[in-house]
């Protein structure tokens, strides 16, 4: 379960600098009923939605009501809040988040650390005075970043930076790792994949392909293809390896975002995953297996270049 952090815990004192997050909030929310598949006229409870995103409700409540102001959902006294429109009405919208100031000032510092031009540690007034920021837009970033594993909060003051993939090889040897993982996950005795997260996976996809790839933010394009990946190898119902695979993946995010995005590859990489949900649909477990070792290979050479070592028969 989700708790509710200090990002949005006193909405009401931030002014404009919270109310340029409600777009943002309201984005993840179109998200979250899509991929959930929210059927017309479902009713959407703010505790319900706080806890699926991670946030406390007074900001659930501002985003659905800029929903309702969108009539995207309707609200009456008897139900709350109401989806108003099929997902697939929802693909399409543009609700004006995708570069709020809190976004830029996040990338900006993923960048910086990535480049190396910020130290391990960070403390709040030091970030505040290099990127013209106020303290609650600190916060708000930096409990963000703790949300997402790339930073933790020190005992006392101050925050620590979590291990990056910061060079080629690093990056080399995390496709390395996950090729002998995700495949070897889906070889597991017991293996099966849950068909409902499977097939919220497979609307994802599509929903790229028909457009969603020219269309979607950095992050959203990454927490899809993060959602995929991690659905495959928590099949196997082993914690250990879903634990391994997320912790990749919280060293992956930052380059992810901060980097140039290659949005051609992407066409690719989903019909790839779409091609790998039939075979795990149809139990065709070995195939799988060894499809999948090899879109991560792919993905490695496209992304990194060819390793004259490692790529060597």
């Amino acid at each position: 379960m989700h708790m509710p952090t200090p990002e949005t815990a006193a909405p009401e004192k931030t002014g404009a600098a919270f109310n340029a997050l409600v777009p943002l909030l309201a984005t993840r929310i179109v998200e979250h009923v899509r991929r959930e598949n929210f059927s017309v006229g479902q009713r959407m409870t703010e505790m319900a939605l706080a806890q699926a995103l991670g946030v406390s409700r007074s900001p659930v409540r501002k985003a659905l009501q800029f929903l309702a102001d969108n009539q995207i959902v309707t609200t009456s006294a008897s139900r709350g809040f109401e989806l108003t429109k099929p997902v697939l009405e929802l693909v399409d919208l543009a609700l004006g988040a995708d570069r709020t100031p809190d976004e830029e000032a996040y990338l900006r510092l993923a960048n910086d650390r990535i480049h190396g031009q910020l130290p391990d540690e960070l403390v709040e007034t030091d970030v505040m005075l290099r990127y013209g920021l106020s303290r609650v837009q600190v916060q708000r970033i930096l409990n963000r970043m703790a949300r997402e594993g790339m930073v933790e909060r020190k005992p006392g003051r101050g925050w620590l930076f979590r291990p990056l993939l910061t060079g080629a090889l690093q990056h080399r040897q995390s496709y390395r790792f996950r090729m002998i993982l995700e495949p070897g996950a889906i070889l597991e005795p017991g293996y099966r994949v849950d068909p409902l997260e499977l097939e919220k996976c497979r609307r994802e996809q599509e929903e790229l392909l028909d457009g969603g790839i020219e269309r979607c933010t950095p992050a959203e394009l990454f927490r899809a293809g993060v959602h995929f990946h991690e659905t495959v190898v928590a099949g196997a119902g082993n914690p250990f390896l879903l634990d391994a695979v997320q912790g990749i993946n919280r060293m992956r995010r930052v380059v992810e975002y901060g980097t140039r995005l290659d949005r051609s590859r992407l066409y690719q990489q989903c019909t790839e995953h779409l091609t790998l949900i039939r075979l795990l649909t149809a139990g065709e477990r070995m195939e799988a297996a060894h499809f999948l070792r090899e879109h991560l290979n792919g993905a490695r050479i496209t992304k990194l270049g060819i390793d004259t070592m490692a790529d060597t028969p």
